[in-house]
């Protein structure tokens, strides 16, 4: 039972890892300074044969990391820890530099004097992955996709702390050498999503009767991948993956904010019939400051060397997730209490 230091880890994506590692017999040390978007309520119905013990805390506190790698040992430290939503990056940077930068520093000097201090077996094995975002590489026209050699250019302050998050985990690879693993990945839905985020604010709202007011035309593109996927695709890059690498991860599910939108509202009209179409709902609004117009993924390089691919096309992964949020209206309501709404759905 290997041990698994996981950042983030009752948030959206690393709770749905952490669900993963402890269903594959994996021991889970989860630090998580439960912020709005983290909840343990995520981490709910654990029972897998793995073990989890859950650690109240924030990355950018050296000290604690420094203990709990020192205590637990773990093979390896999975970075999920973010804040990661464009439209609060705009309305408060300080923030997103602080959690994304200040502190994915200060995990990878814990990590690096860790590193240092294991006898030779345990350092060859040890690996630091770092779970980073493809908004790092700024716009796409309307042909290409982003490749691992794509140069950076983020847009909005998350992508840019983002960005700078890593090129300080390159950089502690090829000055220190710590073993780093670094996975870039095209947007993610799936169960236990912040309702911030375009597909789970979209279902609250179509079911409440809202508005669905949607940014600019609604034309902009992202490929989607679910969430599922996505945690499969880092557990191949920590088995397989070549220290020092960056793997860019993609749902191969390239779709029009607006026709996600329409997908939502279709799939809700067949489970809870309304009076109207809920596709009636939808309302364009003023679009978001430097909103990213194209982003998609090339996922060539893991499914090539390490055999990675998506089990879930959009379509099936949409009606699950659908499927999900509807049965599980009370972990919605528990974490929407007292939070910050958003008024515009984009992606």
């Amino acid at each position: 039972m290997d041990t698994l230091l996981v950042t983030g880890g009752a948030g959206f994506i690393g709770g749905n890892f952490v669900h993963l590692a402890t269903n594959a017999g994996h021991r889970v040390v989860n630090l998580d300074k439960l912020t709005y978007a983290g909840n343990l309520a995520t981490l709910a119905g654990l029972n897998g044969p793995g073990d989890h013990h859950f650690v109240h805390g924030d990355i950018g506190d050296k000290a604690l990391v420094a203990e709990l790698l020192r205590q637990h040992r773990p093979a390896a430290v999975i970075n999920f820890a973010a804040e990661s939503h464009v439209d609060r990056s705009i309305d408060g940077p300080a923030a997103f530099v602080q959690t994304n930068v200040n502190g994915t520093l200060a995990l990878l000097e814990a990590a690096r004097e860790h590193f240092a201090s294991l006898p030779q077996p345990e350092a060859e094995a040890f690996r630091f992955l770092h779970v980073s975002t493809d908004e790092v590489y700024g716009s796409l026209g309307n042909e290409g996709r982003f490749t691992e050699h794509t140069p950076y250019a983020p847009n909005s302050p998350y992508s840019a702390s983002k960005a700078a998050s890593d090129h300080l985990v390159r950089a502690f690879h090829h000055t220190y050498g710590l073993p780093t693993l670094t996975t870039n990945c095209s947007n993610n839905y799936g169960p236990w999503q912040f309702p911030e985020k375009l597909i789970p604010l979209v279902l609250q709202k179509a079911m409440a009767g809202e508005e669905l007011p949607v940014y600019g035309d609604g034309r902009n593109i992202r490929d989607w991948l679910f969430v599922g996927d996505h945690c499969e695709a880092i557990f191949a890059v920590l088995a397989r993956g070549r220290v020092g690498e960056t793997y860019n991860v993609g749902g191969d599910s390239e779709r029009m904010n607006i026709d996600v939108v329409h997908a939502i509202c279709d799939l809700l009209d067949t489970r809870m019939p309304a009076v109207r179409p809920r596709r009636e709902l939808v309302r364009y609004v003023r679009d978001r400051p430097g909103h990213d117009r194209r982003y998609a993924i090339d996922a060539s390089k893991i499914r090539d060397e390490l055999g990675w691919r998506p089990r879930h096309d959009f379509a099936g992964g949409l009606a699950r997730t659908v499927d999900w949020y509807l049965a599980n209206q009370p972990w919605v309501s528990g974490i929407l209490d007292g939070s910050y709404r958003m008024e515009r759905l984009g992606a």
